[in-house]
């Protein structure tokens, strides 16, 4: 009963389509819910594919361009002290450095010196550790965004965003399609599966409900057929991603120029395709001109709120991006990653 009323046709489908229209015959074959199951192993594979690639290739580009290299500070090794840190990401309130202070039987000044210190050795110890998945997400994202344009530089919706709903949804699914979603949703999946592993970011509650909202968004895109549009989306943001990975990867290789350059190129991307083509070109496809071939239904509502709310993510980033790009501007802060405030802020948060 639970699955028929899940399955209802008019939660999913525009009226008059029922599910029983949508079955394989006459050339067309629809995507189904069971080949999602696929991405469950596929995600495994490439948290295994990301452990090769990380000792492999990663490592030794991170020692060809000096990573290893940073100035450590080095600090007395104190257990206590340094569980304190890895469980608390916070700068420390005095209540917190006087319980310290208990613990250890030292001086406010002590415990606050030698608390700097750690603090320190754990910020350039973590850039070691942060390349490598930058560089994994950077290899991810540059194969995906040339593999999306492959698989839409000759579709007729890449031009003209009216023809993302010529007889939907009666779509057939081609197999460029299959193979983008399959791969981009195993990637998110393998990165909610490694999140409690990876080095905890100052947005990461926001990178869990991205990454949530994303699966649950391309899941349904998936299952009401809204292929078409999914993989415009999946296009137009890892086109950004590829800067913003590459920017950290320098920034962590102390490349300062350099990682200055491609970051301010990429806030110009992140805001022309997440704040100008994501809402006026593909919300708006997906908000208005469905409604001149069928009436609204749930599943037309639920797929636009879910877009919106990525939007909603977009702009608490970019708002990251302006406040550095600003300081930048206005010379008041490198956006180097030796300053661990800016850093804490802006490009290590992303």
């Amino acid at each position: 009963m639970l699955s028929e009323w899940f399955w209802w046709d008019r939660l999913w489908l525009p009226r008059p389509v029922m599910w029983a229209d949508l079955q394989d015959s006459e050339g067309r074959v629809y995507a189904r819910v069971f080949h999602l199951y696929i991405t469950l192993p596929v995600a495994v594979l490439l948290l295994g594919l990301r452990a090769l690639y990380e000792r492999l290739i990663a490592v030794p580009i991170a020692e060809a361009l000096g990573v290893k290299d940073k100035i450590r500070m080095t600090a007395s090794h104190n257990p206590i002290l340094e569980k304190y840190y890895k469980t608390h990401y916070k700068n420390p309130t005095q209540a917190d450095i006087k319980g310290v202070c208990k613990k250890l039987g030292w001086s406010e000044r002590q415990v606050d010196r030698l608390f700097t210190h750690t603090k320190q050795t754990f910020m350039i110890d973590s850039f070691v550790f942060v390349f490598p998945f930058c560089s994994w997400r950077f290899a991810f994202y540059l194969c995906s965004c040339f593999g999306g344009v492959l698989a839409l530089y000759d579709k007729p919706w890449f031009y003209d965003l009216r023809e993302v709903w010529a007889g939907f949804p009666k779509q057939s699914l081609l197999d460029s399609q299959y193979w983008y979603y399959i791969i981009e949703m195993s990637f998110y999946g393998s990165l909610l599966f490694s999140v409690a592993a990876d080095v905890k970011r100052k947005d990461f509650k926001e990178q869990l409900v991205h990454h949530w909202a994303t699966l649950t968004l391309l899941s349904f895109s998936w299952c009401a057929n809204y292929i078409r549009i999914g993989t415009l989306v999946m296009l137009v943001h890892d086109t950004s991603d590829v800067l913003l990975e590459s920017a950290k990867m320098f920034n962590y290789a102390g490349l300062e120029t350099t990682c200055n350059s491609i970051f301010v190129v990429f806030a110009l991307v992140f805001m022309v395709t997440r704040l100008i083509i994501f809402p006026f070109w593909l919300i708006h496809c997906t908000w208005v001109y469905p409604l001149d071939q069928f009436e609204p239904f749930f599943g037309y509502y639920f797929f636009n709120v879910m877009l919106v709310v990525l939007l909603l993510l977009h702009m608490f980033w970019a708002s990251l991006i302006l406040r550095m790009v600003k300081k930048f501007i206005f010379g008041k802060v490198s956006i180097h990653c030796s300053s661990y405030k800016i850093t804490n802020k802006a490009v290590c948060a992303f």
